[in-house]
């Protein structure tokens, strides 16, 4: 979806898998959950040689969840940095990006009450700032605040009502963790806005699947909220790397 939004121009590969953390995308003996059944796209390349390349401008990467025990299990703060030094040895002038997530719809806490605090508690405190605090590092990791978005965009929903055809931020999944065409396209805007520093305003939001099927489409409504959620969250968190100045 990012690549519709886009247009031409955009390109990338990936390595995905099923609930993979950054370990395991890294350890050549470890392996990756799901990685044959979901590796089989076009633009999948191996991530250690695409990186070695220097061939691209942005690097996202993401933990697995829950966050509490790829933190306490799977060396995440230090896995970020073996993947960021990688990515600046390939290109030292290449863009890496965190990509802050979500968690299941029925987490004890609360939902929205886990967004608002796991941001800085997991993903800044535990995670990034560690990472950053390596002596190789000069650089900023940015932050895709994915999380900040869905909450801000399910607060606006509570306020309204409803709006298009979402009731609650439950439409946006297909079950308590796995995003629907909705989610896809709220997620999808949020990357866009961080990546190109532009407002997601105005954007088209009838688009494919992957598989070239056409998506859910959230309608004029839904999509100019979502929009203006997105923007209104990324142009605030100076992490994001984006501020109102940009285009």
């Amino acid at each position: 979806m990012v690549a519709q939004l886009a247009g031409a121009g955009h390109s990338y590969n990936s390595q995905l898998g099923w609930g993979a953390n950054l370990r395991e995308h890294w350890e050549p003996d470890v392996p990756v959950s799901g990685f044959d059944q979901e590796n089989t796209h076009r633009e999948f390349r191996d991530p250690h040689e695409a990186l070695a390349s220097g061939e691209y401008d942005a690097v996202i990467l993401t933990e697995a969840l829950p966050i509490r025990s790829a933190i306490k299990y799977q060396d995440p703060q230090n896995y970020l940095h073996k993947w960021a030094t990688a990515a600046w040895a390939g290109d030292p002038d290449t863009r890496v990006y965190f990509y802050e997530s979500w968690h299941e719809l029925d987490v004890e806490e609360g939902w929205i009450v886990r967004l608002d605090q796991d941001l800085e508690r997991y993903w800044e405190g535990e995670i990034l700032r560690r990472a950053l605090a390596h002596d190789d590092i000069s650089q900023p990791i940015y932050v895709i605040p994915v999380g900040q978005v869905m909450a801000a965009f399910a607060r606006r929903v509570k306020e309204n009502n409803v709006i298009g055809p979402i009731h609650s931020h439950q439409d946006l999944f297909s079950d308590k963790i796995h995003f629907n065409d909705y989610g896809a396209y709220l997620v999808a805007l949020t990357h866009y806005a961080v990546l190109y520093g532009r407002s997601p305003e105005g954007l088209p939001y009838t688009l494919r699947r992957a598989d070239g099927t056409a998506a859910a489409s959230p309608g004029p409504e839904a999509a100019l909220a979502m929009q203006q959620t997105v923007w209104d969250v990324v142009k605030a968190y100076p992490p994001s790397g984006v501020t109102d100045a940009n285009p």
